[in-house]
């Protein structure tokens, strides 16, 4: 009888520490749907939804049953097992009121800048100290329930495909708010995430800006307690900037602010974005590529001193926020070239994160082109029907093709979509010239067998350059190394100028 007794704790035990790893795996990651599946029982196949309420089901059961023991009390466990159970019942927790969360977002979004009241706090709270959290604790951790939401909504609903890239591009993002390791987020991180700035790289289109949105709406909100609601809107804690659009002196005064009398027109003291951006907030600095060097000097010390000076002070001022910054460029190029500062590059990026084109999506997964006009059909005309979509699809499939690259990525589909919406009909640019000229003059060469094996690397890596833009996504695409494939990037430059110079004599 006794062995039978320790042998159900065990399996209970067992349990729970499953619980505990799914609790901080990576949501977009097939390791949680892995774990989920075997917590849940459930068979293979079933739903999201199924999993997660069998998930959910079995494990009430067990805290119930722990709860009848008088053992659901974080204050009556040790070491190990209070560590476990302390993730467990912030599982359960959670997941019990992820519908709650889910519409204070939406009506988060729907009131703006001003905070919205939280009618369940209190409840929630209540149920954190029960279990032997204390007041601290507990309003921390509602904090991070709420932005664990956010990142998963926001990510979810912002980046739309089921292609591997993609998959890919969302676990990272999830990484570039939470860390890799979520454990390191919760024990000391989840208050200093602006040390770690982000750059995003991709070719134009390839939604950067969405990707700028996901983090910067999901990062930590203390909760107020006393007013009964978050301290700052997620709407306000995102600020954004095209750095293209301004000349040097107006951009100096849109970032840093500017003090009154500090230039012919300054009649006002004015607040910048750097100013203007909340405790926890995040700056997106889009276009960062096209800054001048005097520029990059102060982003430089806003990075690494966490100060800035408005333009005609000597009064600094402190930046409490995260920076996220994004750019199409060549910025290796534009380092080599003294354009653009290394020592600003290495502090942007403590991660880099690449944007997949919408060519490689579509080569991935062809049903990616049918996820994409479900989205944005239903963005544009609300809740469009089935044979809307797929009129969409064929007219595209008509008047581009299935083998058109999408230069302008999704962008492009997205006012593809427009037109077609407004005219029936969508006519794109004509295709580069140069990129159909050396398509057909690789061709000709494998044809004739004009090429050895290091030739037909470099004039291949030297298509997909002209195409993707970035040594990164052309290392990607060939697997092979960064270094190798800028080698050969650079040897068919060198042979294609060498054969230019030779047809001119």
């Amino acid at each position: 009888m006794c062995m039978k007794t320790q042998r159900a704790k065990d399996n209970e035990w067992s349990f729970f520490e499953t619980v505990s790893r799914a609790a901080f795996a990576n949501p977009f990651g097939d390791t949680r749907d892995d774990l989920d599946l075997a917590i849940s029982g459930a068979a293979p196949g079933s739903s999201a939804e199924e999993i997660l309420g069998a998930v959910l089901g079995r494990l009430d059961t067990a805290i119930d049953a722990l709860r009848h023991k008088g053992l659901a009390d974080l204050r009556r466990q040790e070491a190990n097992r209070r560590e476990v159970l302390r993730t467990v019942f912030l599982f359960q927790i959670f997941h019990r009121h992820v519908a709650d969360f889910d519409r204070l977002i939406q009506a988060q979004l729907k009131e703006g800048v001003t905070p919205s009241r939280v009618s369940f706090a209190r409840e929630v709270l209540g149920e954190l100290t029960s279990l032997g959290f204390d007041d601290e604790e507990a309003l921390r951790f509602f904090a991070v329930f709420y932005q664990l939401r956010r990142a998963f909504y926001f990510i979810r609903s912002g980046l739309v495909g089921n292609s591997p890239a993609m998959k890919t591009l969302r676990r990272h993002l999830w990484d570039c708010v939470f860390t890799h390791d979520i454990r390191w987020f919760e024990s000391g991180l989840w208050n200093r995430m602006e040390e770690f700035s982000i750059l995003l790289l991709g070719e134009t289109g390839t939604g950067k800006g969405a990707a700028a949105a996901a983090i910067g709406r999901s990062g930590f909100i203390p909760f107020d307690p006393i007013r009964g609601h978050f301290t700052e809107s997620f709407t306000r804690n995102f600020v954004s900037i095209n750095l293209s659009q301004y000349s040097e002196g107006v951009l100096e005064s849109e970032l840093f602010g500017h003090k009154k009398g500090a230039f012919t027109g300054a009649v006002d003291n004015h607040e910048g974005l750097f100013s203007r951006c909340a405790t926890h907030g995040v700056i997106f600095l889009d276009e960062i590529g096209d800054v001048s060097i005097p520029v990059q000097i102060k982003l430089l010390q806003v990075l690494q001193e966490r100060i800035f000076f408005p333009v005609g002070s000597h009064e600094p001022k402190r930046f409490s926020g995260r920076i996220v910054a994004a750019t199409n460029r060549p910025l290796d190029e534009m380092i080599a070239g003294g354009k653009f500062r290394e020592d600003l590059y290495y502090r942007l990026c403590s991660d880099q994160v690449t944007l997949p084109p919408l060519r490689v999506r579509l080569k991935e997964d062809p049903r990616e082109m049918e996820n994409l006009l479900d989205a944005i059909l239903s963005r544009l005309a609300g809740g469009i029907g089935s044979r809307e979509k797929q009129l969409a699809g064929k007219i595209l499939k008509r008047d581009v093709g299935a083998d058109y690259p999408w230069p302008g990525n999704v962008r492009e589909l997205e006012q593809a979509v427009k037109r077609i919406i407004l005219t029936g009909r969508y006519q794109p640019m004509k295709r580069d010239e140069g990129q159909r000229e050396a398509a057909d003059g690789l061709a000709y060469q494998l044809k004739q067998g004009l090429l050895n094996a290091e030739e037909l690397l470099a004039a291949y890596c030297g298509l997909l350059y002209q195409r993707l833009g970035t040594y990164e996504e052309v290392s990607r695409r060939m697997q092979l190394d960064r270094r190798t494939v800028k080698k050969y990037i650079q040897m068919e430059e060198a042979s294609r100028m060498a054969g230019g110079d030779r047809g001119a004599s």
